[in-house]
């Protein structure tokens, strides 16, 4: 099974090693037809520190690092025009 890829923004930097990321999803309501916006949070591996707040990344699932953390940084999302 390939591992799933995500991009999202860094939200928070402030622990050594791991940056919080949140991603964001549109659907379409299944019954109103409306889109909607949900979003989740996760843990990544940051190992040099390298992402400030606001940046945006993607990141890929890899096995546990610590309790918390799934993901590591895969590399920085390209800027959309």
């Amino acid at each position: 099974m390939p591992k799933r890829i995500l991009t999202g923004t860094v939200t928070s930097d402030a622990n050594a090693q791991t940056i919080t990321v949140s991603v964001e999803r549109r659907f379409t309501h299944p019954v109103l037809k409306k889109t909607i916006r949900k979003s989740k949070k996760y843990r990544a591996h940051d190992e040099n520190n390298t992402y400030k707040v606001g940046d945006s990344v993607r990141i890929i699932e890899c096995p546990p690092r610590s309790k918390t953390k799934r993901w590591e940084v895969y590399a920085e999302a390209k800027a959309e025009a």
